[in-house]
């Protein structure tokens, strides 16, 4: 399904807070943050010029978060970098003076951090962040994740040294938990959605998220004139859009957000012209987006700088995991998670239907940009759905 966004405020400027969190400067900053990590490189751009041709498109260009810090996914860059950030600024509020990235690992600055507690609820990739990150500056952890994660992503985020806590429910209902119980022991929470009263946190995690769009930008050889986006909550989806718009101006690519069809708040809020929840679905294999409320800092951007909304089954993404996994002639092998290649799936979804190639403007001029956001996260699932192992995939490429 596809919905064009007629949102009154469609096409307005960014409020100044959000145009403050997506900004250049930002980004920038984010990057100068990576630059202490021992693990940091840029994640590659792949070319999918096969895949073009055979489509009739201009170009395809993948940025591959497989790679991202050794955590397998773009939401390293989110929840690590907002758990340091928040360390930085407890240690300069009790020293009385600005404490820098440079001085995170200083005997002072662990201590404080080691009296610190942060929490938040996952489907999986984002507690690992916020775990990593926690471990990375000798901080306590607490994640809580909801009765369909899997065993394999619960023990990739207990490696990290964080508390599981299982919650029964959806990732509502975990996040809904994490606030009242870090609530009631005084841990911080470090979620990836907000709400009202929560932006703040939110927005660090989504700012992280701008160093992989750096990157991209600098490494695309054109500017890309359509962007197929997946989104849970939307933040990441959120956080694209805004920071295109700031860099390419009134030259900003067409913008389409790509959700589950069994989980598609976005795509709901987008035809109701508000925020809605939505009812809780049969579970979906893109478990990364199995979300049913979007983020309130996401769909403030969305609704203004997203141009269309759409669903995908469950056969398209798990036939586009395949088909990365087994490419088109010429193109590299890439392994993506069952979330990871929504975002490509919505596109190939778009063109096999002329109503949805008009109505986004998609033709032999049009340059596609994706996120392959994840990669084998849940290598069972992955060899279960591909019929290959991720290592035959990249040994393969």
């Amino acid at each position: 399904m596809l919905v064009m966004n007629s949102h009154p405020e469609h096409n307005l400027p960014l409020e100044a807070v959000d145009a403050g969190t997506l900004s250049v400067d930002a980004a920038r900053e984010v990057e100068r943050f990576l630059s202490f990590r021992v693990n940091h490189k840029p994640t590659p751009l792949q070319s999918l010029s096969g895949l073009a041709g055979q489509l009739g498109v201009a170009s395809i260009n993948m940025k591959d978060e497989g790679f991202r810090l050794d955590l397998g996914s773009f939401k390293a860059l989110g929840g690590s970098y907002a758990v340091i950030r928040l360390v930085l600024e407890e240690a300069s509020r009790q020293f009385g003076k600005p404490v820098d990235i440079g001085e995170l690992d200083t005997a002072a600055v662990r201590r404080i951090a080691e009296g610190m507690t942060v929490g938040c609820a996952t489907d999986g990739n984002h507690g690992k962040s916020v775990a990593a990150g926690a471990q990375l500056v000798g901080a306590k952890a607490a994640i809580f994740v909801h009765s369909g994660v899997s065993d394999e992503r619960v023990a990739a985020i207990a490696q990290y040294g964080a508390e599981m806590i299982r919650i029964e429910g959806t990732y509502d209902d975990s996040v809904a938990a994490a606030e009242r119980i870090c609530k009631e022991n005084g841990w911080i929470v470090v979620s990836d959605t907000s709400w009202p009263g929560y932006e703040r946190i939110p927005g660090l995690v989504m700012q992280g998220y701008t160093a992989m769009l750096r990157e991209a930008v600098a490494g695309l050889p054109q500017a890309p004139t359509h962007v197929f986006m997946q989104a849970g909550v939307g933040g990441l989806a959120a956080a694209v859009a805004g920071y295109f718009d700031i860099v390419f101006g009134n030259a900003r690519p067409r913008f389409v957000v790509v959700e589950p069809d069994r989980a598609a708040c976005l795509f709901a809020s987008a035809r109701a012209g508000r925020l809605v929840k939505v009812d809780h679905d049969e579970p979906t294999i893109m478990a990364m987006l199995e979300c049913y409320e979007p983020s309130l800092v996401a769909w403030r951007i969305l609704a203004r700088k997203a141009d269309a909304f759409m669903t995908v089954s469950e056969e398209e993404a798990a036939e586009t995991m395949r088909s990365l996994a087994r490419p088109v002639a010429g193109d590299p092998a890439i392994v993506a998670g069952e979330s990871g290649g929504a975002g490509l799936a919505g596109f190939l979804n778009a063109m096999k239907d002329s109503e949805k190639r008009a109505a986004l403007g998609l033709d032999a001029n049009s340059r596609i940009f994706v996120i392959n956001t994840e990669g084998a996260t849940d290598q069972a699932r992955y060899e279960e759905i591909v019929g290959r192992a991720p290592a035959q995939v990249r040994a393969a490429a």
